[in-house]
């Protein structure tokens, strides 16, 4: 995979959601398995913005480390080579069945949720420092109900 870099310094906040639209959000992208994952136009805040304070979690500040790496997201989808683990629900203290959280490089972060068979919806995409409770949590299976027999 390319994993190329942008440079976010160079653009303006409309043209990096307009990069956004462009790459993502006129169209479906499909993973290396076959999932068509759809993106949308106001996900660009939550996920180019990081928080001031993570107990406030404002999203207040465009960062340009997450805009760099804005074209990683369809490369991560694409990746066949990614760890791909379950989604874990905080709130609810167990694991998504219809959450795949896909890591490269380390520790960048592509999060997709399932809506249909071979259909899923971007939740989210970032750089996480201290990834161990990624790593250690259970594989993604393929279920029947997102893939089919």
């Amino acid at each position: 995979m390319a994993y190329k870099k942008i440079k976010p310094y160079l653009l303006t906040e409309e043209e990096m959601r307009k990069m956004w639209d462009e790459e993502y959000c006129q169209s479906e992208i499909e993973t290396f398995d076959g999932v068509m994952v759809k993106f949308y136009a106001d996900m660009f805040d939550h996920i180019f913005y990081e928080s001031y304070s993570r107990i406030e979690k404002d999203k207040s500040i465009l960062s340009l480390n997450r805009l760099e790496k804005m074209l990683w997201i369809k490369d991560v989808l694409r990746d066949g080579s990614a760890i791909l683990k379950k989604g874990w629900n905080a709130k609810e203290k167990e694991y998504y069945e219809d959450r795949r959280v896909a890591i490269v490089k380390g520790n960048y972060v592509v999060v997709i949720r399932f809506t249909g068979k071979l259909k899923a919806k971007l939740v989210t995409a970032y750089e996480k420092e201290d990834i161990v409770n990624i790593l250690t949590s259970p594989d993604f299976e393929k279920s029947i109900e997102f893939f089919g027999e």
